[in-house]
């Protein structure tokens, strides 16, 4: 098995323990004994301060009112990022009208390469609707456990001053109010993204 599958199962792995974990808290009743309240959403996103690809700091706050779909990557990924990104851009395109509201967005988990200029002229690679976001390595890393994503620096053992970034690959539906809806696999199939897309949008 090839280091990007690992990531993808390990990734998958954190994904689904997220997503299956039951926020318990209890309460008091008037005979002293407790009682778990239970409630089933799962605890994924939340605020983040980035980069964007024009230099300009920009926050969840900023994407109100609209979906977000995010997608974490990095500009040197060979395969899965590229693949990822054509077919987001292809599966907004088949939405037409719907998609007017969801902003694709592409967070880097390589923010020590990826600058906001390498971001800008990566994503226009792929589509102009697409928003690319950087940071330092903290506000990546604190991006990154708030969306439950796996990532490592692998060196590379043939070039010691090169390196990948194994990571987890999935795409994140996030609702007008910033909560989470829906996570999505990856996917080759544009067709398949934007059904799953309009699905959750209802």
């Amino acid at each position: 098995m090839n280091r990007a599958m690992v990531g993808l199962a390990l990734g998958g792995l954190v994904l689904g323990a997220a997503f299956g974990a039951l926020a318990l808290r209890s309460t008091d009743s008037q005979d002293s004994t407790r009682t778990a309240a239970v409630s089933g959403k799962p605890l994924v996103g939340g605020p983040f301060s980035l980069i964007d690809q024009t230099g300009k700091r920009v926050t969840d706050q900023d994407f109100r009112g609209k979906e977000m779909l995010v997608f974490f990557g990095f500009t040197n990924c060979p395969d899965i990022c590229p693949a990822g990104l054509q077919v987001m851009a292809a599966a907004l395109d088949q939405l037409g009208k719907k998609a007017d509201d969801v902003v694709p967005l592409f967070i880097t988990l390589d923010p020590e390469r990826d600058t906001p200029e390498k971001m800008g002229e990566y994503i226009k690679n792929f589509s102009p609707r697409l928003v690319g976001l950087t940071g330092s390595a903290s506000e990546i890393a604190a991006t990154a456990k708030a969306y439950r994503v796996f990532y490592q620096k692998v060196p590379d053992e043939k070039n010691p001053n090169n390196y990948s970034v194994d990571h987890s690959a999935f795409f994140y539906l996030m609702g007008k109010d910033g909560a989470f809806l829906a996570p999505i696999p990856i996917t080759n199939d544009p067709a398949q993204l934007a059904s799953s897309i309009g699905k959750a949008l209802g």
